[in-house]
């Protein structure tokens, strides 16, 4: 396992950041990370990367104890943080230098640290802005310099959050492609709040919901999950309390003028029984239709109150 994380706590005083998360994650897999703001994402990649300790459980990467012997830990994971950190008044090169002398990456690779910079520049598509300084190029081309900075010692693991703000439509998809290029030999972990990007390049998802793991699946898996989303439009006003006779509904929601968008965990139509509630409640159903099951909405109805 590249990264196994096992029954790991944090708590902030009296708030609770992680409770009992546990996962894995293997070679070649690019996992995406997502939750509401405040629900432990940051906090678990902290702990992954060393920053910060746990109050209980363990967590591994590339087989060493992260909270044992951090420093070998963060040899093997490549890091981009939510806020960039950059030297602004280096140039793109000269930033890249600096940062191969840290890691000293001469241990780590098998080329040169020249050969290894200008790779890495070139494979996040920043050759023509090389010779400029950092605070010169635009917050994508920046991001770019980070992510850089994130695979210069050739890690096995790489923790990116948030690695494609404030990129425009075809830089998204230039890293994006990188991102899936990089997953083919090293496990990628990245968090994110835009759902077509996890659709785009991961294999797998995690959702976690302040601290907790509520989903831990692959994309096809969640392709085939069997909850499926109804909107239904009713002729009069609809107590939300008299759905609560509807078997194997998940949740309904309110979308006004007697419109609902039910949600029922069952791979069966369930779109005869509305009939039947319909009837029961006397009520007339004017528009009925089923709503295409999309990561976004599943990620609505786990994590809404």
């Amino acid at each position: 396992m590249s990264i196994q994380v096992t029954s790991v706590c944090k708590t902030y005083q009296t708030q609770k950041a992680l409770n009992q998360v546990s996962f894995s994650a293997d070679k070649g897999e690019v996992i995406g990370f997502l939750g509401p703001n405040g629900a432990g994402k940051s906090t678990l990649m902290k702990i992954l990367t060393g920053f910060i300790k746990p109050n209980s459980g363990t967590v591994f990467v590339d087989q060493i104890d992260v909270l044992q012997n951090p420093k070998a830990a963060q040899k093997a994971i490549g890091y981009l943080p939510e806020h960039n950190p950059l030297y602004s008044d280096m140039y793109v090169r000269e930033y890249l230098q600096f940062q191969a002398s840290v890691y000293q990456i001469s241990k780590l690779i098998d080329v040169t640290v020249k050969e290894q910079i200008e790779k890495c520049i070139a494979k996040v598509g920043l050759t023509l802005e090389a010779d400029k300084k950092i605070n010169q190029l635009s917050k994508g081309y920046q991001q770019r310099v980070g992510l850089a900075a994130a695979i210069l010692h050739n890690p096995k693991v790489l923790i990116l959050d948030e690695p494609t703000t404030g990129l425009d439509p075809n830089q998204l998809l230039e890293i994006r492609t990188l991102i899936t290029t990089l997953g083919k030999d090293k496990t990628v972990l990245f968090s994110t709040h835009i759902m077509q990007e996890v659709e785009a390049v991961c294999d797998r998802v995690i959702i976690i919901k302040k601290g907790t793991v509520l989903i831990d699946k692959t994309l096809v898996e969640l392709q085939k999950n069997h909850q499926q989303i109804i909107k239904v439009i009713f002729n009069n006003k609809v107590n939300a309390t008299q759905f609560e006779r509807l078997a194997l509904l998940v949740s309904s929601k309110d979308l006004g003028g007697h419109t609902w968008e039910l949600t029922f965990e069952n791979k069966e139509d369930m779109r005869p029984k509305l009939f039947y509630f319909a009837q029961e409640n006397n009520l007339t159903i004017l528009e009925l239709s089923s709503v295409n099951k999309t990561l976004e909405s599943l990620f609505t109805v786990l994590t809404s109150h």
